[in-house]
């Protein structure tokens, strides 16, 4: 009778393992639809694998051309400086990139979260977190607030000058007005 119950117990073990690992697979499957290889910068806040663009979800980086100013109040290209800084994360830190897509843009790129490596640091948080991208609370909910905060209160990055937040400086190009002016002090933040 003892062997009995034991044998009862292992097909009960079995049976609750295999309800288990079905109840996993809709997770495996998500994980499955993640985009992940070695990635190229195309700008401070988009990425590129496998010929494919991803926007960052939840930061915006100064745009390409877009010029702040630095502590002693002289122009500098902090759209390039953020692209810059993202690429030499990438390349100091040689991880695939995951990504988790979340929605698509207007331009039809994936936005995502992306992190170097499985589990792996938040790249957006990093960006954030150093000054070279700002929380975009419009779409992050506040999930980089305290990052920003802290590269504020440290002048990290663009937070050591003066600048027009990015969603500004596109608003203002829109509305026809020309990159450097848009960029300057007369749309600042600070």
């Amino acid at each position: 009778m003892k062997g009995g119950k034991i044998i009862l117990k292992i097909e009960i073990n079995r049976i609750f393992g295999l309800a288990l690992a079905i109840s996993v697979l809709p997770v495996l499957s998500a994980r499955a639809d993640d985009i992940t290889g070695q990635a190229s910068v195309i700008d401070g806040d988009t990425i590129e694998i496998h010929g494919k663009r991803i926007r960052l979800w939840g930061i915006d980086a100064p745009e390409s051309d877009q010029l702040c100013r630095n502590d002693d109040s002289k122009l500098y290209q902090c759209g390039r400086a953020a692209a810059t800084a993202l690429a030499g994360l990438l390349w100091a830190i040689k991880r695939p990139v995951t990504c988790s897509a979340a929605d698509r843009d207007r331009y039809g790129r994936t936005v995502a979260t992306c992190s170097l490596g499985t589990p792996g640091p938040d790249i957006g948080h990093w960006l954030v977190a150093n000054g070279h991208a700002l929380n975009w609370p419009k779409y992050s909910k506040g999930k980089y607030e305290d990052a920003q905060s802290e590269a504020e209160k440290a002048n990290r990055g663009i937070w050591a000058g003066s600048f027009a937040e990015p969603w500004q400086y596109r608003a203002c190009l829109k509305d026809g007005g020309r990159p450097a002016a848009c960029s300057d002090e007369a749309n600042d933040r600070r």
